[in-house]
């Protein structure tokens, strides 16, 4: 459950290797202060060839964090969610690719065989090792330790967001289970069912994770493995909350990784006018996807009310930092006797969506909403910018002040000097 370094006050270098080879190194925070944070998200893009058509540098953003980070180390680095993108498992595996030629009753009832297998545990090992051995993304992953949480692009996009029937088809769980085990290998460094002490869901099936570093504490609660249409979490996993959140008494500081933010546009009239088009099922799949979808809005509200309830009773600040929209924000939920703030920086790979799109949501997000007796909702300006959303690609640096405020630095593609914010 805990990260501890060496038992002194100033930060220090570790080593680590294997006998005979190259050493690499880390910082670990000292005792006297609190741990620099790095988040990213959206490691990756559906279709790779689009950073050769725009003469857009991949993987650019990677290597300004390692800048930053060698003229003053992180000790963390969180993942996001959409560390990799696996949506191409259904092409270049010629027995996936099949599969989905079938009609569509024909592949529900179609069953996942040995080839498939095989082809999807070499698919995603090997996008793996070719995703995490690029220069720019390999010199931070082996200098800073990471804690990761995955999203849909990690398994296949809307993971959790399509049809019951087609969820749970053959094919669909098998391609799901080898996706499974090279997360737990490759992100959180078990085999799947032998998780570490720091995964907290592991007899629920889930990949739920906590740390404890001095008096901050970060949550990562796994809101895919149980995802359906229907819901986010499992009662199992709602009913085990609560426990959980109790092992962060005495903190000062919580971050709450969710993959998708909790705090957002309200898109419910744009949801269900999708419902009604043709061909929009990729669509539908991303609001589903959110939080702020009206059929998660039940689920979302308990959420919200359970952190305001632990954030009032231990007197904890509870800060979400997320990704997955490929644009940068913030937020804020003000609820009897607590604020939950909400920082969003995705995408560090991904390209920024279009302008319309982006000029959409400061429409939908101007105002303040309620969404409960006693609690609203606002998407808070930037103050450089005037606008809501960052429509670059972006990190987010995070550093705790001495008065013990976070301070959040989005280091954005473009501009000179980060945007900020304190909370």
């Amino acid at each position: 459950m805990g990260i501890r370094g060496p038992e002194g006050a100033d930060d220090t270098r570790a080593g680590y290797g294997f006998r005979g080879g190259d050493r690499s190194y880390m910082t670990v925070p000292g005792l006297s202060g609190k741990p620099r944070i790095a988040y990213t998200a959206c490691n990756g893009t559906e279709d790779e060839s689009v950073f050769s058509q725009r003469d857009m540098p991949r993987n650019a953003r990677w290597g300004h964090l390692n800048a930053r980070h060698r003229a003053l180390p992180f000790h963390l680095l969180l993942h996001g969610g959409d560390q990799l993108y696996a949506d191409a498992v259904w092409d270049d595996c010629p027995s996936l690719r099949q599969w989905s030629s079938l009609p569509a009753r024909e592949q529900l009832s179609a069953p996942f065989t040995a080839a498939m297998s095989e082809e999807a545990e070499n698919f995603y090992f090997d996008l793996y090792c070719r995703q995490w051995s690029q220069a720019e993304a390999a010199a931070l992953l082996s200098t800073i330790p990471s804690v990761m949480m995955w999203d849909d692009h990690d398994i296949f996009d809307g993971w959790g967001s399509h049809p019951d029937d087609r969820r749970t088809c053959p094919v669909f769980r098998g391609v799901y289970e080898a996706a499974r085990r090279s997360f737990a290998l490759f992100q959180i460094g078990c085999a799947p069912d032998d998780p570490p002490d720091c995964v907290w869901g592991g007899e629920l099936g889930t990949f739920t994770q906590g740390f404890r570093i001095g008096d901050m504490g970060i949550f990562a609660p796994d809101l895919r493995t149980e995802r359906t249409q229907a819901r986010v979490m499992s009662e199992a996993t709602w009913d085990a909350l609560p426990g959980w959140l109790d092992r962060f008494d005495g903190c000062g500081h919580l971050i709450l990784m969710s993959s998708v933010p909790m705090i957002f546009a309200n898109l419910h009239s744009v949801e269900k006018l999708i419902n009604y088009l043709p061909a929009q099922a990729a669509m539908e799949d991303d609001l589903r996807d959110q939080w702020r979808s009206y059929v998660h809005e039940k689920e979302y509200i308990r959420l919200v009310r359970l952190l305001g309830d632990v954030a009032r009773a231990r007197n904890l600040r509870i800060t979400v930092v997320s990704g997955e929209i490929h644009l940068g924000a913030c937020g804020v939920i003000h609820g009897p006797g607590f604020d939950l703030w909400q920082l969003t920086s995705s995408g560090i790979v991904h390209p920024a969506p279009s302008r319309m799109y982006a000029e959409v949501l400061e429409r939908l997000s101007r105002g303040t909403e309620t969404i409960a007796d006693g609690t609203t909702l606002e998407m808070v300006p930037f103050p450089e910018t005037g606008r809501r959303y960052i429509r670059a690609r972006n990190w987010l640096a995070l550093h705790f002040d001495e008065a013990g405020r976070l301070n959040a630095h989005w280091q954005v593609e473009g501009e000179k000097e980060p945007l900020m914010r304190v909370v």
